[in-house]
């Protein structure tokens, strides 16, 4: 499918959901940070996964035998984002990809199915364009913007359309990067009384970073989202109840960078100077541990990314 084809047919698809029922979870991102390098047909390979536990319990409000009303926060025990990056030209590059997911039950039935887990399963489509408005090569800063659609394969779950800033900057070792976002809810007919939550979230994913060789970099990153900014969009009955649901993460990532065919390593995040320009394609393996820093976030969220670029 080519890539016109790609976003017109995600496009369709979020035209699509207004006809099904949504609800307006807080939009958790994948652990990683845009970059901002681009070549006319370049590629890359990412894979972006992670692993949850200690789930913060779910809140619960019992108004009768069978009838009880559970809060919407969003907990994902498992995720596993396959994408691939295509540089479109210097300054414009677009992304496209699936996600796996093993998620919290959304509707449990039963009070013994409050903190269930659905199976692992495809629930997610999405596609990116990063623009490249200040490049940078070597040390600098660098900015740019980065607009993402994500369309859910489940009818009882929001889109969500993503805009922020892509900012760099790098000193010698050091390397620091952020990406503020903020992220519009884009819900469906949410039942009978109720208006569609198309509320406005902020996220943020951070990095500080510092290169000990062509082969080890040590970071440290941070990703949070606020849910809901002031009072956008429109409350359920359970947001209503139980409020909103922030969620904090912090820890040390390892990367782990190496050549496939010849040229230098190349770092997540670094660009190539016409020097130093890698040669054949280049793998990059990121693992590392997030503590969560607050109540409504997992105790702690193992990550692993694997990145090869050609």
């Amino acid at each position: 499918m080519s890539i016109g084809r790609t976003v017109a047919a995600l496009l369709c698809g979020l035209a699509c959901l207004g006809g099904v029922p949504a609800f307006a979870e807080p939009s958790i991102g994948q652990f990683e940070l845009k970059t901002l390098d681009s070549e006319p047909d370049s590629y890359e390979f990412q894979s972006q996964n992670a692993w949850s536990w200690g789930q913060p319990s779910r809140r619960v409000q019992i108004n009768g035998p069978d009838d009880f009303v559970a809060d919407e926060n969003a907990v994902i025990q498992q995720r596993y984002a396959q994408e691939l990056e295509m540089g479109l030209s210097d300054w414009l590059k677009m992304r496209v990809g699936i996600e796996f997911e093993k998620e919290r039950t959304d509707d449990p039935e039963t009070l013994g199915e409050l903190d269930d887990f659905e199976p692992l399963g495809l629930q997610e489509l999405g596609t990116e364009l990063i623009a490249i408005l200040i490049p940078r090569e070597g040390d600098g800063a660098a900015l740019g913007i980065v607009t993402e659609i994500e369309l859910p394969l489940k009818g009882d779950e929001s889109a969500a359309l993503l805009i922020g800033p892509v900012i760099e900057f790098q000193s010698g070792p050091w390397f620091a990067a952020a990406v503020p976002a903020f992220v519009r809810s884009l819900a469906g007919d949410p039942g009978e009384g109720e208006e569609a939550d198309d509320k406005w979230d902020f996220t943020y994913a951070t990095q500080l970073a510092y290169r000990f060789s062509d082969m080890w970099t040590l970071a440290l990153e941070g990703y949070g989202t606020i849910d809901r900014i002031g009072s956008t969009g429109h409350r359920s009955e359970t947001a209503r109840i139980f409020g909103d649901f922030n969620q904090h993460r912090a820890g040390p990532i390892l990367y782990f960078a190496m050549p496939l065919g010849g040229g230098e390593p190349q770092v997540p995040g670094e660009l190539s100077t016409e020097e130093e320009e890698p040669e054949g394609a280049n793998l990059s393996v990121g693992l590392g541990l997030l503590a969560g820093l607050n109540d409504n976030t997992p105790d702690y969220t193992l990550k692993l990314s694997i990145e090869v670029d050609y």
